[in-house]
């Protein structure tokens, strides 16, 4: 395959579709690894213009680009740090070397996730999970391993009801839980000791944007006094800072818009899925802590990390 057939938002969808255990910044990373060894650049110009293209077709192609979009970012301040090499091939070979390194590196970032999370989860407690995700999986099967004794509540998670998912994996695990319609979590929430969420992103003031659903969850959990702990690799930290949902790259001004259909039909099951966002934006007020691979830490400290990275 040359450079010109090389199709890389196909390779990313491949990668994604083949490896249910791979998240978007990993795929994201992984392409572009394989596209940079199939081209052949002859000057520093027309490689870093190759790269930034394919990031472009990358997030153009994803109705969800947070999380794809943290990967290429980190990918080209990799492309950044190597303007010292002497040539285009050398250049090539570094960011391989550093991509392939990322990729490989990706699951022990989430290993260290759970080492770092779970001293929190304890015997006896009862645990609420919102949709599925990976590092949430792992933690709790740490915690598992470490032959603890808990509950775990998963929401229903609208509309793709990839909370079903968790609940399988959970109860393959042997671990007591139970699905929720995402409209009980103010019902249940009494009966909880805390929350764990996943992350598409983690923004420049500690927010967080992930599935749709997590904000009213995190508001409700502040009210009830229960502590709300967001999981994130590190790789997910954004370079964003939203004031309010409607400042998401994802934002659409015709979701949740009023149309008038006189004299037709509506199929409602087919409107939630079009015009409703899939994802939603947590301040991080309502955040108690994250847990990262680079430790636990208070929402103020992602921008202290994004300095670090970018400025090093």
């Amino acid at each position: 395959m040359t450079n010109n057939t090389f199709d890389i938002v196909q390779h990313y969808n491949s990668l994604i579709e083949g490896d249910t255990n791979i998240s978007a910044p990993v795929a994201a990373v992984g392409s572009l690894v394989k596209l940079i060894e199939k081209q052949r650049a002859t000057t520093m110009l027309e490689f870093t213009m190759i790269v930034r293209t394919a990031c472009e077709k990358l997030k153009e192609a994803t109705n969800n680009s947070i999380s794809l979009s943290a990967g290429c970012d980190v990918f080209m301040q990799q492309l950044a740090r190597t303007s010292h090499a002497q040539s285009v091939d050398e250049c090539r070979e570094m960011l391989i070397k550093a991509g392939s390194e990322f990729v490989q590196g990706a699951g022990k970032c989430r290993d260290n996730v759970a080492e770092f999370g779970s001293p929190f989860v304890r015997d006896d407690q009862t645990i609420l999970i919102h949709s599925y995700s990976r590092v949430i999986m792992g933690l709790l099967r740490r915690a598992v391993k470490q032959n603890k004794r808990f509950r775990v509540y998963i929401t229903e998670s609208r509309p793709d009801q990839s909370g079903l998912r968790a609940a399988a994996e959970l109860q393959e695990l042997g671990i007591p839980c139970e699905v929720v319609l995402d409209a009980a979590i103010g019902y249940i929430m009494e009966k909880v000791d805390m929350v764990l969420v996943g992350a598409e992103g983690v923004v420049e003031s500690g927010g967080l944007i992930n599935k749709i659903g997590t904000y009213q969850i995190a508001i409700i959990a502040k009210t009830a006094k229960k502590p709300f702990y967001a999981l994130a690799e590190s790789f997910k930290f954004v370079r964003l800072y939203p004031l309010s949902q409607y400042d998401l790259p994802t934002y659409r001004s015709d979701l949740l818009s009023f149309k008038e259909k006189p004299g037709t039909t509506i199929d409602w099951q087919t409107e939630l899925l079009r015009n409703n966002p899939m994802l939603d934006y947590t301040p991080p007020e309502y955040i108690t802590l994250l847990f990262t691979d680079l430790g636990v830490m208070t929402p103020s400290g992602v921008s202290d990390e994004l300095i670090k990275f970018y400025l090093d």
